[in-house]
């Protein structure tokens, strides 16, 4: 407590009240202010009173919000220590502290308020502590701690963990934890939660942390504002202390962490909060849209200044991104703008299926590679695509490395370094080759069968004495009784399930993509994602559906391991420029020249979940994220969509993302010709090409109408393929799974599509058996089932 022994009445004491020298500073050069354009000053120079920057992407926020601390310090408004700045991430934090570091010269040292939330949270609840129960010295329990404690407390009460498993339960305190709710502070609309249970374990939790002397991440801003609301001297300190209250990212605030600010700002009042409405994205993980729109009845008199010139991308782009978010009911309001001139419209391209999306765009990769797009190069590092799902990444890495085009994937795993993709291929490797230890290890107990590090032990130790494999061992321990009860059980029931599969794939009675859906069903590895409430859980099952989709490619599950070992093995290659896959969440922030974002169809994105869990609300941020992913690119922007995504080995037809004629006609270029999704088009022919029929620009809203697709010969001709009679309306078609298992009959010269090898014609009929002139993958002889009529959509 140091701190508060100092003599406070020169920290606090008001401008008219500083010295003639803290005066004088006032009228020293301020370099940082040159280049600021008009917006940008106002939101430095005013520095009295409550203010929202609203500042809208590439709009220079960083540069506005470090200026406005230099000012203070150069003006001799605050002294370092009396400015409390807070970001959201580490990153951003030494971001800014350098920032103001070069801009004040080297006075940033002085500066210990400046950090995230939760790391000012840890200093100022170390001071006070004893507030409330704890001991200054209390441990910082991270996310597998919380949830081991979690499971004692679940199992000491005889709840079934399998029903209502530890991370479920965590996930729901976290929420409540960010919602500023202690336990008896619980609504009653909750009370229903973790089988009427939720709030009574949350309460035994906090009393176990209690005696332990340790806080979760959540604790660490809901026990100060705890502090601030019962104890009125402490929080008049540090009112009085922090006479500039800088906030980043405002609109990604919690219910916690506002009231933590309100609470703070309550002094001076001088709060000064940069953000923007229209990328408030993270709803799901606790993130309150609703604290930057209110931000002016908060505060009342509160001045709102909007950076809205924006340094990054094109007037096209910009009025694209802008158009969209448009259709926002529930937002501020800004017009981006921009004084450079020309450049590309966002460009709008339909294909048949996701593979032939994922082809499209590699190649249009390499062209902006080589420059032949009329543009100078682009370097791999400047290309960027954004997903809305992780899964989609799949189809992307598998064909930048069969062109040997290098990638990286930011913010996450590769696709096959994901953990329920090693798994689920661990089951499979044992299944084709029963000494491979390595695999055996790692899902003997995966999901939870009781096997644990003893028994493991045991196995182990029998399977060296006998000088056999793991799972020959697992037969020996069980022969031999050397393990019982459930554990035994549970073991003798994998290795049976082992030898069950073996005999399956030996005997080829089922394909390769039914044996794997069944390993992961009968090996419960498919029900424990399903039971796991955690929010990677659905995404975790995502990967798994995408996992049996990649299967269906390859003529054996060996053939497929094979594979994924070559692309193991290729991800250990690191140097040179290579194009960035992420998803949009983790695009947030960054920028690139040339931006693809695929997948742009209704249920994909906007995400069916978050609109069948959120309703408006949901769209609304989904519609954000479009925003988001727009406004990422700075010269050229892409949008892509297909009009079939391969799930469980059938076609799930799809209509394009309404969002997509939420765009401004005039801004957009659209390369799909009407009589093929895409096809033919594109990569397929040069890009100078003029191709007759073309919609360009403002032709968009001539287009063909979504009804026209249904109604097309090729579509019928597909139904009557397919067993699919008669023509659907655009609402049941959204719905529509074709069967492609069924035997479809075509004719020698017809143009064909296969979702592997792209577009071909027909050059002789065995049967259901068909030998295929492929344009870029040769001749190749494939079963009629896997083709499509190239002119199925008329779009």
């Amino acid at each position: 407590m140091s701190d508060w022994d100092s003599d406070e009445s020169d920290a606090f004491g008001g401008w008219e009240q500083q010295s003639l020298s803290a005066r004088a500073m006032a009228s020293r050069p301020a370099p940082y202010l040159d280049g600021l354009n008009p917006a940008q000053r106002d939101a430095v120079e005013t520095l009295d009173g409550p203010v929202l920057v609203l500042a809208g992407a590439g709009t220079g926020k960083t540069r506005a919000l470090t200026a406005r601390i230099a000012h203070l310090l150069n003006t001799g408004r605050a002294q370092p220590n009396e400015i409390l700045a807070v970001t959201f991430t580490n990153k951003a934090a030494r971001e800014m502290k350098d920032r103001v570091g070069t801009l004040v010269g080297g006075r940033i040292e002085g500066m210990p308020w400046l950090g995230t939330f939760h790391s000012i949270c840890v200093k100022l609840l170390r001071r006070h502590a004893e507030l409330v129960g704890l001991r200054s010295n209390f441990t910082i329990l991270d996310t597998d701690d919380q949830i081991r404690l979690l499971k004692q407390l679940i199992r000491a009460e005889g709840v079934d963990d399998k029903r209502w498993p530890a991370r479920m339960l965590a996930g729901l305190i976290d929420r409540w934890k960010n919602r500023a709710w202690t336990p008896d502070k619980v609504p009653g609309s909750e009370a229903g939660a973790y089988n009427h249970r939720g709030t009574e374990f949350y309460e035994q939790y906090q009393e176990r942390l209690k005696t332990l002397n340790a806080v979760d991440f959540g604790d660490l801003l809901l026990h100060v504002v705890r502090i601030f609301q019962d104890n009125p001297d402490v929080l008049e300190k540090y009112q009085r202390w922090f006479r500039y209250i800088l906030v980043d990212e405002y609109q990604d605030t919690n219910v916690a962490q506002y009231l933590w600010l309100r609470l703070l700002a309550g002094g001076h009042k001088n709060i000064a909060c940069v953000g923007d409405d229209d990328q408030s994205i993270y709803g799901w993980r606790g993130a309150e849209v609703g604290n930057i729109l209110r931000f002016e009845k908060d505060f009342p008199g509160a001045k709102v200044v909007r950076l809205e010139q924006n340094y990054r991308s094109t007037p096209h782009i910009l009025a694209a991104a802008s158009g969209v978010i448009a259709a926002n009911e529930d937002r501020l309001g800004k017009t981006l703008w921009t004084d450079a001139e020309g450049g590309d419209k966002l460009r709008l391209i339909g294909h048949w299926d996701g593979e032939e999306e994922a082809r499209w765009i590699g190649e249009e990769i390499e062209a902006y590679q080589s420059g032949t797009r009329g543009h100078a190069p682009l370097s791999l590092d400047d290309q960027a695509i954004l997903v809305r799902a992780s899964y989609q990444m799949r189809a992307f890495e598998d064909r930048f490395l069969t062109i040997g085009l290098p990638y990286r994937v930011i913010g996450g795993p590769r696709f096959y370094e994901r953990m329920e993709i090693r798994d689920a291929m661990a089951y499979f490797r044992v299944t084709l080759s029963p000494d491979d230890d390595l695999a055996f290890e790692r899902i003997v107990n995966t999901p939870k069968r009781g096997i644990g590090d003893k028994a493991q032990q045991t196995i182990n130790q029998a399977a060296r004495q006998n000088g056999v494999s793991m799972l020959e061992g697992a037969r020996i321990v069980l022969a031999e009784g050397a393990m019982k009860g459930k554990a035994a059980v549970e073991l003798r029931r994998l290795v049976e399930s082992f030898d069950r599969w073996s005999a399956q794939a030996r005997q080829q009675d089922l394909s390769h993509v039914e044996l794997a859906e069944i390993i992961l069903d009968e090996s419960g590895y498919t029900e424990f994602w399903k039971n796991d409430k955690s929010t990677e859980a659905p995404g975790r099952l995502e990967n798994l559906k995408e996992l049996i989709k990649a299967l269906d490619e390859f003529e054996n599950l060996q053939g497929f391991l094979e594979h994924v070992s070559l692309v193991m093995d290729n991800a250990q290659e690191d140097s040179g420029a290579k194009v960035s896959i992420m998803t949009l969440h983790a695009a947030k922030g960054l920028e690139f020249p040339a931006v693809f974002l695929p997948g742009w169809e209704d249920g994909l994105f906007p995400s069916q979940r978050s609109m069948d869990e959120s309703g408006l609300k949901g769209v609304e941020e989904e519609r954000r994220l479009a925003y988001v992913g727009i406004t990422r690119a700075e010269r050229h922007c892409t949008i892509s969509f297909a009009a079939n995504r391969r799930i469980y080995n059938q076609w799930q037809s799809a209509l394009p993302s309404r969002f997509i004629d939420e765009l401004p006609a005039e801004h957009v270029e659209v390369l799909t010709p009407p009589g093929l999704y895409g096809g033919g088009f594109g990569a397929a022919a040069p890009a100078t090409q003029e191709m007759p029929g073309v919609m360009r620009g403002s032709q968009l809203e001539e287009k063909v109408s979504r009804a026209d697709v249904y109604n097309s010969p090729g579509w019928k001709r597909m139904q009557a393929r397919t067993g699919q009679r008669g023509t659907r309306a655009p609402s049941e078609a959204r719905n529509m799974v074709i069967d492609a298992e069924a035997v479809s009959a075509f004719a020698v010269g017809e143009r064909v599509f296969h979702q592997k090898f792209g577009y071909g014609e027909v050059m002789e009929i065995e049967g259901d058996k068909l030998t295929v002139d492929f344009e870029k993958s040769g001749t190749k002889r494939v079963v009629s089932s896997y083709l499509s009529p190239s002119d199925a959509i008329p779009f």
